[in-house]
C-alpha cells in the first residue's frame, strides 16, 4: 500500500533538534517527505533579516548534514510583493505558489506543529495534519544565538544538530550582522513575512 507523501513546510531557520524530531517521524510513517525551507526573494536576490537569518543554501546543508532520506527543496518561495500572495486561493500568486508546492507530488498531507501555521495552511488548501508541537523552537535558537553573539554566554548549541551548529558557527558574521538589527517582521493570517519586499 502506497502512503501519502509527507510535505513538511517550515521557516527552519535555524534548523533544531525538533526539526530533524520530526522529519525523521514523518520519514517512519510516509513513503516520501519533501522538506521545503520557506524561501523569500525579491528578484533574484534572497531576501534575509533577523528573523529569517540564513539563505536557502544554508538551511539545506543545515538537513542534509543530519536527515538522511528527505527531500529538501526550494518550491516553497514566494516573490516581492510578498502582500500579492493574499488573501489565499484568492490571488493568483497564490494559486502559482501552491502549483509549485505540489509539483510531482501525487497523493499528501502537510505538516505542522503549529494551529495558527495550520489555518493558512488550510487556507492554502494544502491538507495540513496537525502533530505534537515540540519544545524546541527555532526562534528560541535564534534568540540564543543572538544573545550568545552580544557576548551574554547563551547555550545555543544544545537547541540544534551538530551540522547545523557547524554550519552557524562558519556563519557566525551573518548571526552577529542580525543580532544587531531590528525585527522587520510582517504577520498576516498566521504567516511570517519580511517587511522588505512586503
Amino acid at each position: 500500500m502506497t502512503l501519502p507523501a509527507a510535505l513538511y513546510l517550515a521557516h527552519m531557520n535555524p534548523f533544531t533538534l525538533a526539526h530533524a524530531q520530526i522529519i525523521r517521524e514523518l520519514l517512519g510513517s510516509a513513503d516520501r517527505v519533501k522538506v521545503m525551507p520557506v524561501v523569500f526573494y525579491d528578484g533574484k536576490r534572497e531576501v534575509n533579516s533577523r528573523s529569517f537569518p540564513f539563505t536557502f543554501g544554508q538551511r539545506k546543508e543545515m538537513i542534509e548534514s543530519e536527515i538522511d532520506g528527505a527531500e529538501v527543496s526550494g518550491d516553497y518561495a514566494f516573490h516581492s510583493p510578498f502582500r500579492k500572495y493574499l488573501p489565499p486561493l484568492l490571488s493568483a500568486r497564490s494559486w502559482k505558489l501552491k502549483k509549485s508546492i505540489l509539483k510531482g507530488v501525487g497523493d499528501y498531507y502537510t505538516y505542522t506543529g503549529d494551529r495558527s501555521e495550520w489555518l493558512a495552511l488550510k487556507a492554502y488548501g494544502l491538507r495540513p495534519r496537525i502533530g505534537a508541537r515540540k519544545k524546541i523552537s527555532a526562534t528560541s535558537a535564534r534568540e540564543q544565538m543572538y544573545r550568545a553573539a552580544a557576548g551574554l554566554g547563551a547555550d545555543w548549541k544544545s537547541l540544534v544538530p551538530a551540522g547545523t551548529a557547524g554550519v552557524v558557527e562558519r556563519e557566525w558574521e551573518t548571526v552577529e550582522k542580525f543580532a544587531r538589527a531590528p525585527d522587520a517582521t510582517a504577520r498576516v493570517l498566521g504567516m511570517k513575512f519580511p517587511r522588505e519586499g512586503y
